[in-house]
């Protein structure tokens, strides 16, 4: 039965070719498309870790909830004794500290309010890669007196690299306290909103500011992202529980949850929409197979074949079809989608960004299986009525066909 399948899927050229461009539009329009939205998420996420977030963060239990209102209440004490413990997990490259506050930053034309950083200059270079210093340099652990402004801050008060600005903060203990600073780089980041208030100074010159020794977060950068709730379930077994909440990135990161939500929901009607084009396609190519083919179907049971011989012979034809076409698909799929990354596709700022990006078509194994299976089983599913229709033909009337 499948040698005569697999022949009389080439005896009939026009309707095959036609039933497998069919299935390939499918395939490569699931594989295209589902590879543009899964290198936006890579590209989101790796953005999102290493310009602000960080793989994990660990805070004192409650700073997310009320630590915007009582910050000095919510500090990790001692946390240099909690970083020895904690860097030699497995898989972590960096354990940073960082010291949030706000205030007012004047220079001689206005002041500003911002939301300021204490961070470890050195380490926190290393995890942000994504961060794009476009004048001046970054900040490096000698700075003491170094500020690094977002582009909205030097914007909004007309800074360059090496003009000097002062710090105005309250301290732990509620009094007014100043440093003048020199700035030494503008940065930005993925998120304009971040850019438009955020200035950063060196751990050690935030904490002599707020005249305390605590901070406020532990900053993990892992080797590699895929190790995140790993670390996470073995930092849940060294850190006491009730006392330190532990953050994952993707638990941080609003926007990227929302942008993910939105773009599977697309995809999800897309995978629909070209269901159905390969549904409705191969159905009306295997009805006009059927019905140029009925004398034949006719002839092969005036010889004795039974109605389910004649059912599974056409369905056979449309799994060898579905098998071909799947396969051929998802091979060009993949082709194609290396070529269009090789060349790029330039695309605009994303929401709350200032940068557009340069995306690429990224295929992973799964995306491939779920493309590939899509074109099967629509083939396959669209065979089923007609294969019905063929083996219930009346023999008499289908013999007049010929």
């Amino acid at each position: 039965m499948w040698t005569l399948a697999f022949r009389n899927i080439f005896r009939h050229k026009l309707r095959t070719a036609l039933t497998l461009a069919a299935i390939l539009f499918g395939v490569i329009g699931l594989i295209i498309s589902g590879g543009f939205i899964e290198d936006l998420f890579m590209q989101l996420r790796e953005f999102t870790i290493h310009s602000q977030l960080g793989h994990i963060q660990v805070y004192r239990h409650g700073y997310l909830e009320q630590g915007r209102r009582t910050p000095f209440q919510y500090m990790i004490d001692k946390p240099d004794q909690l970083v020895d413990r904690l860097k030699s997990i497995p898989q972590v490259q960096d354990v940073m500290q960082r010291l949030q506050f706000a205030g007012l930053i004047s220079s001689r034309r206005a002041q500003y309010s911002i939301i300021g950083e204490g961070v470890m200059p050195d380490k926190e270079t290393r995890l942000g890669t994504f961060i794009v210093i476009i004048s001046g340099r970054p900040l490096r652990d000698s700075d003491n007196t170094g500020i690094l402004l977002g582009e909205g801050v030097a914007g909004a008060l007309k800074l360059k690299p090496g003009d000097s600005v002062d710090l105005l903060v309250n301290t732990r203990d509620g009094a007014l306290n100043t440093l003048e600073f020199q700035v030494v780089g503008v940065f930005r980041t993925i998120s304009k909103e971040f850019d438009d208030r955020a200035v950063r100074i060196a751990f050690s010159t935030a904490q002599e500011l707020l005249a305390t020794d605590g901070a406020h977060s532990l900053v993990f950068s892992l080797t590699q992202t895929s190790a995140t709730d790993s670390v996470v379930t073995r930092l849940h077994t060294l850190l006491a529980p009730g006392e330190y909440d532990i953050k994952p990135w993707y638990e941080l990161a609003e926007f990227y949850r929302k942008t993910v939500e939105l773009y599977d929901r697309q995809f999800g009607v897309l995978k629909l929409i070209v269901l159905g084009i390969v549904l409705l396609s191969v159905v009306n190519s295997v009805n006009m197979t059927t019905y140029e083919r009925t004398g034949e179907y006719g002839t092969l049971m005036a010889l004795g074949n039974r109605r389910e011989r004649v059912f599974r012979l056409v369905m056979a034809e449309h799994i060898l079809l579905a098998v071909i076409g799947s396969g051929v698909g998802t091979v060009l799929g993949i082709v194609l989608a290396h070529v269009i990354s090789a060349v790029g596709i330039a695309m605009p700022p994303p929401p709350n960004a200032t940068d557009g990006y340069t995306a690429h078509i990224l295929v992973t194994p799964g995306m491939a299986a779920l493309a590939a299976g899509v074109g099967f089983f629509a083939t396959v599913l669209a065979a089923l009525w007609p294969a019905r229709r063929a083996s219930r033909l009346v023999i008499v009337d289908a013999l007049r066909q010929n």
